[in-house]
């Protein structure tokens, strides 16, 4: 599975706004169902669901959150960079400012069980996180994600 796989350029934003956890994932639940044609309150409670197991907040101010959806039938991604970061219950502590929410089939199988690994692995990148924060708007974050050698 790939990011193209995942991600589409109309679901990445740059300087996005959000005072709190609750309020980014209200967001990222909104974006998200405006999407896929879903209502933002189911997404919102399976995002919550997930988040009671344990924080998605991976440290370095990277949040993966993500769930499984009976009504997603492909991998869907939304990449968001946070203009102020915000505290995310992070492993680390840290506030996060840049969001990757996944959402997988409940049934995913073959390369889309990957496509958790395939986003997680991208954002350990040092350089191309570095290059994400520096990304001048959303289509250098949405090229810098992909691995595009395009310039942020």
């Amino acid at each position: 599975m790939t990011i193209d796989e995942i991600l589409s350029p109309d679901q990445v934003a740059v300087g996005v706004r959000t005072a709190s956890k609750a309020a980014l994932l209200d967001d990222l639940a909104r974006r998200a169902a405006q999407a896929l044609g879903l209502d933002a309150a189911s997404l919102r409670t399976a995002l919550e669901k997930r988040e009671g197991l344990g924080s998605t907040g991976v440290g370095d101010g990277i949040a993966l959150p993500h769930a499984r959806l009976e009504s997603v039938r492909r991998p869907f991604g939304c990449l968001v960079r946070l203009r102020d970061a915000v505290d995310f219950d992070a492993i680390d502590e840290r506030p996060v400012d840049l969001v990757f929410l996944l959402l997988l089939p409940t049934d995913a199988q073959g390369s889309q069980f990957n496509a958790l690994a395939c986003v997680a692995r991208r954002m350990r990148d040092t350089e191309a996180v570095a290059a994400m924060r520096g990304a001048r708007d959303a289509g250098a974050l949405y090229a810098t994600m992909r691995g595009s050698r395009t310039a942020p």
